[in-house]
């Protein structure tokens, strides 16, 4: 029996949603049929089956969320007569030989994808090891730790430098920690007056699970909030000038390459683990898309050498893949800044989330009219409030405000 695993669908994402399947348990399949819908972030993809055979167990029903690279479906093949279940093979990839001293260990059905033969010793890669709450424990370990219901914090590490070995885990499943020391119960407070309780007024809606691109808003914003530093600002730009019929969002994306020509480091990106930026040569557009699934954010490419005429077909290309849930996924990642025209609908100014390795978003709120001062009297302009979120550690304020001032200098021009 083969056992095919999700993978990744192209997108760098760390799961995806079971939608429909296109065959049913007991049904015969060939190479390359269609085999189910998976909804990742971004979009709706049909996965092919890996195998000529016969489906012999799905790992997941609609609805259900599977991560990448676990269990998604089950085969029976011709000529696999081994009758237990093994993962399916990653082209290009030979299994390495044991060395004689490898001892072998069984192989649960809770392992996830490991097969084979694994070392037993406390023997453990730098980087799969994470902290938890100051524990050290590498990411199987932690799964095992969910499984038993066994907290992490209560556990005495026996690994090297301080590790949660799987061992510790299942002992302390085995024998379960006193509560400690710290965890006193709470003083009985001398009896008082007495008032009348309220009863708990039942919730009015229905909880829902958060699926789908909402379900990945929800991560990237997290990881946002715990990776950038944001520093906003915000100004005006006057467009009375403009002649009719202008097309705003182009403009908006012209003054975005204007204002990476004066300060190129918020055209950019930023790795906090190593320290390092790199300055776009080019710029590709990361354009937030509103829609009743979430928030889509896809790459508008080479905005700098485009015409204007061309970056309209962009513009109508990305929201019909968006409304089609067809966006490549090519088109998800690598944009270099980013901008959301959330003016569409309401709101003067705001503080966007930059999506790291950006360093910076502009957002753009709804045009209105100002009366400003002219020559000792008075008239009334058009403009746009524009707000820039940049992460600090990377942009300086002066850079920021120098960049917002060329964006709001080639809005002013009159064409």
């Amino acid at each position: 029996m083969k056992v095919f695993n999700l993978p990744d669908l192209g997108e760098g994402l760390p799961d995806a949603e079971i939608v429909e399947w296109l065959v049913k348990e007991g049904d015969e399949i060939k190479l390359d049929d269609p085999l189910v819908s998976m909804e990742t972030a971004k979009a709706v993809v049909e996965v092919p089956s890996p195998f000529t055979g016969k489906v012999a167990k799905f790992h997941g029903q609609p609805g259900d969320v599977i991560e990448t690279g676990k269990p998604l479906v089950s085969f029976d093949v011709e000529g696999d007569e081994s009758g237990a279940e093994a993962p399916a093979e990653t082209p290009g990839e030979e299994p390495a030989e044991p060395e004689e001293d490898t001892k072998r260990v069984e192989i649960r059905e809770d392992s996830g994808t490991v097969v084979g033969a694994m070392e037993s010793s406390d023997a453990l890669v730098a980087d799969s090891v994470s902290s938890v709450s100051g524990v050290k424990v590498t990411p199987a370990v932690r799964a095992l730790a969910r499984k038993l219901k066994v907290d992490l914090a209560a556990v005495r590490p026996s690994g090297k430098d301080g590790v949660v070995t799987r061992a510790d885990v299942e002992q302390a499943a085995r024998s379960p920690q006193p509560a400690r020391p710290s965890e006193r119960p709470p003083q009985k407070q001398a009896p008082g007056p007495q008032k009348q309780a309220r009863p708990a007024k039942p919730p009015s809606g229905e909880w829902q699970a958060i699926r789908g691109t909402r379900r990945t808003m929800a991560r990237i914003m997290s990881e946002s909030h715990a990776k950038v530093v944001p520093t906003s600002i915000m100004d005006d730009a006057d467009i009375h000038r403009w002649t009719y019929g202008q097309d705003i969002t182009v403009r908006l994306l012209r003054s975005l390459w204007a204002g990476a020509q004066v300060e190129p480091g918020l055209n950019a990106w930023y790795d906090d683990e190593r320290n390092m930026r790199i300055l776009h040569k080019g710029m590709d557009v990361g354009m937030a898309v509103d829609t009743e699934d979430g928030l889509f954010v896809a790459a508008l490419r080479d905005v700098h050498s485009n015409s204007a005429s061309q970056v309209r077909e962009a513009i109508n290309r990305l929201r019909d893949n968006v409304i089609a849930r067809s966006i490549p996924p090519d088109d998800m990642k690598d944009y270099t800044i980013m901008l959301s025209n959330f003016g569409v609908f309401a709101g003067r100014y705001a503080t966007p989330i930059i999506a790291p390795p950006c360093v910076a978003i502009i957002a753009a709120g709804k045009l209105r009219n100002e009366v400003v001062p002219v020559l000792g009297g008075f008239e009334v302009h058009r403009t746009i409030p524009l707000s820039l979120t940049f992460d600090h550690r990377a942009v300086t304020g002066g850079e920021a405000a120098r960049f917002l001032k060329a964006m709001i200098e080639d809005l002013g021009l009159h064409e």
